[in-house]
This record gives structure tokens, C-alpha cells and sequence, in this order.
């Protein structure tokens, strides 16, 4: 694959996409098709070779556009979307336009053309899982994860989009022929991610001098895995995936709110307990854990950052060292969570 577009390509998972294809394949060209909303920065895209990096601005629900750019391309890798949770409890309507309407844009388009589409969606599709303690007879063991077979109970309007985005692709691949994939991943750190996001959050408002925030008991547990990897596993899945199959993408990286919290806070030389606890979010989902058997089989692809303390300590520092990329929205985006009383 010589050319490949990556659309959301200048947001935070997509934009290291991006970075991993330009370090690892040099034989590569890639055109980022991004609409650069607040999420996507061109500056996460600045250090990249002009020759090799092209950054196209426009909506992926623009047909014509689409189809001009698909048209040239070997494969489509869709990381676009809407995807802030609080955000689409206040206003749904642009993640039913992003997140369904675009993707259809999308897969029409590789379909008349032929042309690969990896879909990149989120664990969140699946709902939640039991805390582990609450699992009967299983105490604090493993305890059950989601996989590629789990029923799909999406709690919030943008979980619900991702899904429904998901299962247009399913449904292309089986009406039309479609040559796609697609991975659920779990949550992403590391650098690059917008500040509105929980650990970025937690991050700056202490190099801001601002108490961190947690959400209700700070018990929801979150599976993490660092960017990079979910970067390598994307290559691999377009790569070496079997068409209309999903992987799931996960490093065994369960933590819960409350300990992530606080591990960033004695990171960062602060009281573990220097933080304030706000009203949980609406329909806050309790545990995602995901199960990558099927990724690490088959594809035999498996994660390299495995220590999550470590990785932590390097997001935490690049976003010290990077105060000039995120210093100027930060007053917005806590003006936004004042305003949602969170």
C-alpha cells in the first residue's frame, strides 16, 4: 500500500497513526483528511516531511471531496469522529452526523472504488462490565472481558453512534463485498491528546495549579493502553487482517479512575489526595476490559508499553514540556466543565 488516507488524522490517535506510519514505512504517503475541529491541531502534524504527509481540511460527509481523494488511494484508515462523551450528552446531533453519516460517506466510497477501509471504533460499544469484586464467586480475579463475539449495549449517544457506525461497515461487507476491518480498541494515553480528556485533564490542571477533578467515587475502571500500540496494531490488523473480521485491541492495562488519579498526582510530586470529587456522569459506564486473544493469535501482534507507570510518567512529561500546544484552550475547556457543573 502506497497511499493511504487517514481521516481525523489530525487528532490525538489518529495523528500517531500518522507519526507510526512516517517513522516505521517510509514507502508510504499518507493524506489526512481532517475537518480540524477543536480536536484536531495541525501542529500535531508539523514535524512530518511535506513529500510524505499531505493534510487535506474537509468533512469526511462531503461526498465529492471523499470520492476524489478515495479514489487515488489504496487504503481508507478511519479514525474521524466525534467522541467526548459529555459532549454528546449535551448535544447528540453532531455525533449522528460524524459518526453515522460520515462513515457511510466513507464506506460508499471505497466501495465504488474498491479501495481497503479499516474503521477504527471503541470499546465502549459494548456497554460496561461488573466491577471484579462484584463478579460472583470470582473475588478480585480476572474477571470477564469484552470480545470481538460481545453483544453490543452502547450507554451514551456517542458510544451508540460508534455502534451504529460499526454495524454499517458489517453490513457493507456482507451486501456489497466492502474490503474492511475493524478494531475496537480501548482507552489511548500518551502524547497529543486533547485536554479535555481524563488524563490530559488530571495533567494540566496541576501543571496549571488547578485541583484535578474525579467523577464520582472514582471506582469506573478503564483498560489503558498506550498509543503507540494501538498505532502497531492498526498496521497490523490492514495489513494481515482478514476481511470482515473485528479485533479487539487491549494491553491488559485495567486500572480505576481513583488510582490513575493518584498515581498522576505522586508523579507529579502532589498529596495523593489533592483532588476534589464532582457528581458522576450520567450513565458513566462501570469497567471496560478488553480480551485480545484473537489479535495477539492470529495476527500475532502484542503491546510493547506494558508498564503503565512508566508510560504515565512520559505522557505526564511531554505535556509539561509541551505547555505551548495545549496553554491556550485550557481556559475553555474547564469553562465547558464549570458550566456542566463538572
Amino acid at each position: 500500500m502506497k497511499n493511504i488516507i487517514v481521516t481525523g488524522g489530525a487528532g490525538f490517535i489518529g495523528s500517531n497513526f500518522v507519526h507510526f506510519i512516517v517513522d516505521n514505512h517510509p514507502e508510504v504517503h499518507i493524506t489526512v483528511l481532517d475537518k480540524l475541529t477543536y480536536a484536531g491541531n495541525k501542529k500535531n502534524l508539523a514535524e512530518l516531511p511535506v513529500d510524505r504527509v499531505e493534510l487535506v481540511v474537509g468533512n469526511i460527509m462531503d461526498a465529492e471531496l471523499v470520492n476524489r481523494l478515495v479514489k487515488e488511494a489504496d487504503a481508507v484508515v478511519h479514525y474521524a469522529a466525534e467522541s467526548h462523551n459529555d459532549n454528546s450528552l449535551s448535544n447528540p446531533f453532531p455525533f449522528v452526523q460524524t459518526n453515522i453519516i460520515g462513515t457511510y460517506t466513507l464506506i460508499e466510497a471505497c466501495r465504488k472504488y474498491g479501495v481497503r477501509y479499516h474503521h477504527i471504533s471503541t470499546d465502549e460499544v459494548y456497554g460496561d462490565l461488573p466491577l471484579r469484586e462484584n463478579l460472583p464467586g470470582k473475588g478480585e480475579g480476572p474477571g470477564e472481558k469484552f470480545t470481538s463475539e460481545a453483544a453490543y449495549n452502547p450507554s451514551s449517544p456517542y458510544a451508540a453512534t460508534k455502534a451504529g457506525s460499526d454495524l454499517l461497515v458489517r453490513a457493507w461487507v456482507r451486501s456489497f463485498g466492502l474490503k474492511a476491518t475493524i478494531s475496537n480498541c480501548s482507552n489511548n494515553y500518551g502524547p497529543y491528546q486533547h485536554i479535555e480528556k481524563f488524563i490530559p485533564r488530571q495533567i494540566t490542571n496541576i501543571l496549571s495549579g488547578m485541583r484535578p477533578k474525579l467523577y464520582g467515587d472514582g471506582k469506573h475502571v478503564r483498560d489503558w493502553i498506550h498509543v503507540d500500540d494501538h498505532s502497531a496494531a492498526v498496521w497490523t490488523i490492514l495489513m494481515k487482517g482478514r476481511i470482515g473480521e473485528t479485533y479487539l485491541i487491549g494491553a491488559d492495562g485495567e486500572e480505576n479512575n481513583q488510582h490513575v488519579l493518584e498515581l498522576i498526582l505522586e508523579l507529579m510530586g502532589q498529596p495523593k489526595d489533592a483532588y476534589d470529587h464532582v457528581k458522576n456522569r450520567a450513565g458513566h459506564d462501570l469497567r471496560y476490559a478488553i480480551d485480545a486473544t484473537k489479535l495477539r493469535e492470529e495476527l500475532r501482534w502484542k503491546p510493547q508499553f506494558v508498564d503503565f507507570r512508566e508510560g504515565l510518567a512520559d505522557t505526564i512529561e511531554w505535556y509539561r514540556v509541551n505547555k505551548d500546544w495545549w496553554a491556550d484552550e485550557k481556559e475553555a475547556v474547564e469553562a465547558n466543565y464549570f458550566n456542566n457543573n463538572q
